[in-house]
């Protein structure tokens, strides 16, 4: 019996780490006038401090659904802050009425959906959600 806990929790944490080490990758229109964003691009559109792609063109950035491993690995890696620092981040800006956050689309296959439909929106998937509909503008390791 404790072989088969032990072997049940070593399962366990692999399956845990393999999420953790999954790339994430920031995607957007295959027609998007730009090939590659900075790091600071990205937190810049995800943390409402601007508006536009570097082309010029309206950016409309999207989350996935709270919870989900991209989005607390894309939040500490670009944004710098965990969930509940993003959550309060936003809740103050939408108190001052100086900002609304992203919405919330889903998961990697709702994401990859709208950002393939609309030439304005960027958002972010686990790296092998990726395909041909969509181009990665910068990848989170």
């Amino acid at each position: 019996m404790k072989k088969c806990i032990r072997l049940l929790a070593a399962t366990f944490t692999l399956a845990l780490a393999s999420f953790a080490w999954a790339e994430v990758a920031v995607i957007a229109h295959p027609s998007a006038g730009f090939d590659s964003l900075t790091e600071d691009d990205v937190a810049r559109l995800f943390l409402g401090k601007s508006k536009s792609f570097p082309s010029g063109a309206q950016a409309v950035p999207v989350n996935q659904n709270e919870g989900s491993a991209a989005r607390d690995k894309f939040n500490e890696a670009v944004c710098k802050k965990n969930a509940n620092q993003y959550k309060a981040y936003w809740s103050q800006l939408v108190f001052t009425g100086k900002g609304t956050p992203p919405k919330d689309a889903g998961d990697d296959a709702a994401v990859k959906a709208l950002i393939a439909a609309n030439p304005n929106m960027i958002g972010y998937v686990d790296a092998g959600a990726v395909d041909a509909t969509v181009k990665v503008v910068f990848k989170i390791p």
